[in-house]
């Protein structure tokens, strides 16, 4: 069941990221649309993947 639900889930991602090529050459509106959703839904998931990091982290560690 779960493999159902990742591949459903691979598909979304793949038809999206077709929508934002495609849009970006000037596909159709409905094309547009899907293109800003995924765009967007991809920005929320890297800003909620940042978490509590600090930004001014330098890679001295040692």
């Amino acid at each position: 069941m779960i493999v159902l639900v990742l591949a459903g889930v691979l598909v979304l991602v793949v038809a999206g990221c077709a929508c934002v090529v495609w849009a970006s050459r000037g596909g159709p509106a409905w094309v547009r649309a899907v293109a800003t959703v995924t765009l967007a839904a991809g920005e929320l998931v890297r800003v909620s993947g940042r978490g509590d990091r600090s930004s001014g982290h330098s890679g001295d560690d040692g």
